[in-house]
């Protein structure tokens, strides 16, 4: 196959001048020049980056009114994309990310290339000390966050997808706003017979965090897990989900005030619209289970 056409979207607040600066000067050094690179500004006016850095490629930016959330920002970007289309395979980058190696977009380019049923391929996130969060690796367990192959879902900061993939499945739930849209979109990837890789020698440096560092944390998690699977799960394995979860979020949190935002937010769940229902087939809760981790977990 021919070499796949990179673009390159990320997604600011403003509040991380001097990291996205950093992040664009580190796609600049890329040894494979991205066709496009789009940046919306989510809530926020961006500053002409074409201008401030030399960026390879051509740099569009998009003001955005109101915070859409990090799904709503990256469909944006992917529209945007979609309209130009000149652009094979985006690459979604977090905005106080960095690309440490210069031969990022290049061996993204020759993955997709050499497989034509490859829709997502997710980055490791390691810190500055070269340390991965559990949190971050995509597979269950204690595992080695150097083990690539095939997995069920991806890291959000780092990753790439085929823009034909999105064709058919439809981009981010915007509606989630933070929380689960990864899993949303890679169960649907999976369920439409794409391939999701773990790819550890693509590298992006980022802080380490903590997700309940934002204050909507426990209710938009709780929320957004039911809508998840209200979505996406066969019927019969919806109770068996939010169970688990349940029993995890119980022994896991121990602020009260953090379970009540929880057990709200999961009530709103359960009130409110999930969105339109697309379970995905037994066949594919198979060869998620497969791969070390069945749609329960």
């Amino acid at each position: 196959m021919r070499e796949p056409r990179i673009g390159v979207a990320v997604v600011t607040m403003g509040n991380r001048p001097a990291e996205v600066d950093a992040l664009l000067e580190s796609v600049a050094k890329q040894d494979l020049a991205p066709a496009r690179i789009v940046i919306v500004g989510n809530g926020c006016r961006l500053p002409d980056f074409g201008a401030r850095l030399s960026l390879p490629g051509e740099v569009t930016t998009i003001d955005v009114e109101e915070n859409l959330g990090c799904p709503g920002g990256r469909n944006v970007a992917l529209a945007r994309l979609r309209e130009f289309g000149d652009v094979d395979v985006v690459v979604e980058l977090d905005d106080d990310g960095l690309l440490v190696d210069a031969d990022v977009l290049r061996r993204v380019a020759e993955l997709f290339a050499a497989d034509p049923r490859l829709g997502i391929v997710g980055f490791r996130i390691a810190d500055e000390n070269g340390e991965t969060q559990q949190r971050h690796v995509p597979r269950v367990g204690s595992a080695d966050p150097m083990h690539g192959g095939y997995v069920t879902g991806f890291l959000g900061g780092g990753h790439a997808f085929r823009m034909a993939m999105l064709a058919e499945i439809g981009d981010w739930p915007a509606e989630f706003f933070f929380a689960h849209e990864e899993t949303d979109l890679a169960w649907r990837a999976a369920d439409g017979g794409w391939r999701i890789l773990y790819a550890p020698e693509l590298l992006l440096q980022h802080p380490k965090t903590s997700p309940a560092r934002h204050a909507i944390y426990y209710r938009v998690n709780a929320r957004n897990r039911v809508w998840l699977v209200r979505r996406r799960l066969p019927l019969a394995l919806i109770p068996v989900h939010l169970g688990v979860w349940t029993l995890l979020t119980l022994l896991r949190v121990r602020s009260a005030a953090g379970l009540r935002a929880w057990f709200g937010g999961f009530l709103e769940g359960v009130r409110e619209p999930a969105g339109e229902r697309r379970p995905m087939r037994w066949r594919t809760v198979w060869q998620l289970s497969r791969l070390g981790r069945p749609p329960v977990i």
